[in-house]
């Protein structure tokens, strides 16, 4: 009977699966931590996720006075400008703007000399409260200081039955589910292919493998699925999970899901790139552990896991934005409370794919057989 290449990698496939499921390590990185977090920020609720505020100045505006300066020196206030307004209006139902502000003029003899208009939408319910905070405080601070005997500077004219129009929410735990998942899939890809090709080298069970007529290609294939079914599965109910008990946003139901899915085969195999590596390069078990944080723990707190980029310092954000979590975080995002087909974040799956070029063509000349 002539040897099936293929019969042989689906028993590895297999009897690694079954190995991956057994192991603690596995459950705790894919499983118990993403849900750790899910379920914090899940019951804490909303209001958490980001703290930098994204406001436009209306073009109609009027910008010559102290009470603009002051707005757009605020710390945490970040100015946008849009060539169309199809642009603006599109982020704001995205949740990616927090408000417009519209300082004018104000036509009423003897008060204040400003009025202040602002507009927002329900998907920035987590946002436009704040900002709208810091708006009366700008006020209330230029009027004790510039005007202490008169009127106040400006008066806020702000209703939210009238000014917020009501478009998609955007919840926490649209933000926090992405970033899990992107969390478990960079765990796992890097230390789990990190330690199970070490473990299969350094316990000679690749050395037998050898005394088969299996074919080296198939090996690493079968390992490699195994590693690709698990985390998928995992991906599955972590996704699930948030959908049905948290209120997580598929925009297009099923079809956000695969998508999802997709990115998320997209990811892990770039990510089990940057293991390969590690196993390669590593000389004990010992010395996984901080090889694969250096690769990991970067992402962890900068890959907008946590907390959105926009919140760092300015000089931090290009680091940020060149990491390869960065940009699965991103497109899983974007897919699923933006609504965004696969072609619409080409870019992100293009430097990922990118990325994971790079992690293969040093992983072969590190990789070790034995």
């Amino acid at each position: 009977m002539k040897y099936s290449q293929i019969t042989a990698m689906w028993a590895i496939t297999k009897a690694s699966l079954r190995a991956i499921t057994r192991s603690p390590s596995a459950m705790i990185f894919s499983f118990i931590f993403p849900f750790i977090f899910i379920l914090v920020f899940g019951f804490i609720g909303d209001g958490g996720a980001r703290q930098s505020f994204r406001v436009v100045i209306d073009n109609q505006s009027d910008t010559a006075n102290e009470l603009y300066r002051a707005i757009i020196q605020t710390p945490g206030v970040i100015i946008e400008k849009y060539a169309s307004t199809k642009e603006l209006n599109a982020d704001l139902q995205k949740g990616r703007v927090a408000g417009i502000i519209n300082i004018q003029k104000s036509q009423i003899a003897n008060g204040s000399p400003y009025v202040i208009y602002f507009k927002s939408t329900s998907s920035s319910n987590d946002k436009w409260p704040q900002v709208k905070s810091l708006i009366e405080e700008k006020i209330n601070i230029l009027s004790n200081q510039k005007y202490p005997d008169r009127p106040a500077v400006a008066t806020f004219s702000f209703n939210p039955q009238r000014d917020i129009a009501q478009v998609r929410e955007y919840k926490t735990i649209d933000f926090v589910l992405p970033g899990q998942l992107g969390f478990s899939l960079l765990s796992a890809g890097v230390f789990g292919v990190a330690f199970m090709f070490f473990n299969l080298r350094n316990t000679l069970v690749l050395k037998r493998f050898f005394a088969t007529p299996i074919n080296r290609t198939f090996i690493i294939l079968g390992e490699g699925i195994s590693r690709v079914l698990f985390q998928l599965i995992t991906a599955v109910v972590i996704i699930t999970v948030g959908y049905f008990f948290f209120g997580f946003t598929l925009v297009k139901g099923i079809e956000t899901f695969f998508s999802m899915m997709l990115l998320s085969f997209i990811g892990l195999v770039v990510f089990m790139g940057f293991g390969f590596i590690v196993s390669g390069i590593a000389k004990n078990d010992s010395t996984i552990p901080p090889l694969a944080n250096l690769i990991t723990l970067p992402q962890f707190l900068l890959g907008g896991t946590f907390f959105s980029i926009d919140n760092f310092p300015g000089w931090l954000q290009p680091i940020s934005r060149a990491l390869p979590l960065t940009h699965l975080n991103t497109a899983l995002r974007s897919v699923a409370f933006e609504g965004q087909s696969l072609w619409q974040v080409k870019g992100e799956i293009g430097i990922l794919l990118l990325w994971g070029i790079l992690a293969y063509a040093m992983a072969v000349k590190v990789f070790k057989w034995e």
